[in-house]
Formats: C-alpha cells, structure tokens, sequence
C-alpha cells in the first residue's frame, strides 16, 4: 500500500458477527502477511455508541488501519418498527470510530455500507456514482440514511485531513455465525432457521411475502477475502459495490428452494402475502469490482447455502438465534 513499510496492526470492529468471523476465518486458512497483526473485537470491548470507551479502545490497541463492521443491523420487519433507534445507534457508532481513527492517526478505514442505502426510486443496475441520488425505501430509512454519512464522513475527512477512509457495499451476506433470528434476522439465515424447525416440527415452511423480490447474495467467506483485498489494496475514497453480478440474482422463492433442497425439507411451502415484501429489487453492477478483479471467483449460490445450512444444523444450540 504506497510503500508503506510500518507494521499493520488491524482492529475489526464487530468482530465477532457475520462478516468478522468470515475475515478471521479466511485469515487462518490462508494466513495474515507478514507484518499483519489482526484484533478483533467484540460488544464486550468497548461500547462503541460511547466516545470515552471508544477512544480507551483505540488507545489501548493503537491500530495503524480500521475494518469497521459494528452496527446495529437487523431484517426488514425490525427496521420497519425501530427506524429511529436504528438511525441513532448508527450515527453515534460511525462518529466515533471515524473521529477516534482520525485521533490515533489510523492511516486507513474500511467502512461497510449496505445496498439498502441507495435511493428506492431509481434506475439499474445501481452503481456507486448514485447513493446520494434520492430518498432510500421507508422501509429502513434510519439504517440507510445512517449508513450513507459513512460515504460523507470519508469524503469530508479525506477533502479536510486527506485520509484514506474509505467504505464498501455489499449485498446481501450469508454464511455461517449469521443471525439465523427468526423474526429480527436477515431473510436468508431467517429462512434456514424456519425451514430447519418446520422439518423438525413436520410443519409447513411459512415464507414471509410473495417471494417475487430479486436479490443478490454474497457468501461471507467471499466478502471476507475482497475485504482483505480493499484494506490492503484498494486506494480510492470512493465506495466500491462488493457483489456477484447482475445474472446471479435470484427470487427469494428461488432462494427459499435452494434452502429447501439444502436441508431436505419433504413438507409444504406456503407464501405468507399478508408480509410485507419490502423493496422489490436493488439490482447492484459489480463493473467497478471486475476492472480491479477480473478474475474473482465467487462461490456458487446452491453451494454457499449448503455449507450454511450445514454450519446452522451443526451449531444450532450455539448460533445465533
């Protein structure tokens, strides 16, 4: 990274969640650089909504660069009751941080964004040039227009401080140590979780909405190594969109099948219409990603989902749920 020779010494925030236990796996399988240290840490570290605890944090593992995943996140229905806790929650932790690695002179941050940011009214494929474009869905208004003042806060520290604070933008993540809640998770883990207990019960899998809307997942462990990449590599300010392409987006009835074959479910599938679908697509363009990495590979869909399920079945009394 522009010759820099000092020693890296990298603190994960959210250490602990989807996309940190993906990037500490993918480290010991693949094994920090030389000249990398890793800390990651967890809600047990420091409350990140506090200034004080944030800075004692920081000053105690005096980090050279930041990945930041803590957040507080949640699927659509929480977001559609807790708009304002969620825009809160995430204006204090992202102020902190930002403002406490500019403190300690952290030379680069890596901030993760969401494709829930981009406007609801809008033309696709979305690209990175159109976050600030228009209102995003109502539906997690709060979480969205939070997560957009990452992508201000980078610009204004970088145009005041010229820092090297950038974001990415993933879409939607899965894999194992996701939240597989029920009624508060994100739709995949929440599907997997369902369709597991509707096995074990010989119940009807009930799946939320009409399952017409398209979406495109990336599995953690592919997030985690183009994570490593951006923090090592990636030198612009500006975000870049981390997804699959356009072709791999799926229906979440498309999805809820895969799931199904996945953990063998023999039962009946029922489309609950009386849910709301939330936004109906957020069709992402990976260009930018494919002129930097041409040759990624991402993990095909049927695959990804079966090492989830299988991590789920595996680990059920201790995941999250």
């Amino acid at each position: 990274m522009q010759g820099e020779t000092r020693m890296m010494r990298v603190m994960v925030t959210g250490g602990s969640g989807l996309v940190g236990k993906a990037i500490e796996r993918v480290l010991q399988e693949e094994g920090a650089r030389e000249g990398e240290e890793w800390i990651f840490l967890t809600s047990k570290d420091a409350n990140l909504m506090d200034l004080e605890e944030t800075r004692a944090v920081f000053q105690k593992h005096r980090p050279t660069h930041v990945i930041h995943l803590a957040a507080m996140v949640g699927g659509l229905f929480k977001n559609m009751r807790q708009n304002l806790d969620f825009w809160r929650s995430n204006m204090y932790i992202n102020d902190n941080v930002l403002q406490t690695a500019h403190e300690v002179d952290v030379v680069k941050v890596v901030s993760c964004l969401s494709t829930c940011i981009f406007p609801d009214k809008t033309t696709y494929p979305i690209d990175e040039t159109m976050i600030h474009n228009g209102p995003p869905h109502d539906s997690n208004f709060g979480y969205a227009y939070a997560k957009r003042m990452i992508d201000v806060h980078n610009r204004a520290y970088f145009e005041k401080y010229d820092r090297r604070y950038t974001a990415v933008i993933p879409t939607n993540v899965f894999g194992p140590h996701d939240n597989f809640n029920i009624e508060d998770g994100h739709v995949l883990p929440g599907l997997i979780h369902k369709t597991y207990k509707a096995q074990k019960e010989g119940t009807a899998l009930h799946v939320w909405g009409s399952g017409r809307p398209l979406r495109q997942f990336i599995y953690s462990l592919d997030l985690a190594r183009l994570f490593l990449w951006v923090l090592r590599e990636y030198d612009e300010v500006d975000p870049i969109i981390l997804s699959v392409g356009e072709e791999d987006e799926v229906s979440i009835k498309e999805a809820a099948n895969v799931v199904v074959q996945a953990l063998e479910f023999k039962g009946e599938v029922v489309y609950d219409t009386s849910k709301a679908d939330g936004q109906f697509k957020k069709t992402a363009s990976n260009t930018k990603l494919r002129k930097y990495l041409p040759e990624f590979t991402f993990t095909p869909f049927p695959e990804a989902i079966k090492k989830t399920c299988d991590w789920f079945v595996d680990n059920y009394d201790i995941a999250r749920k």
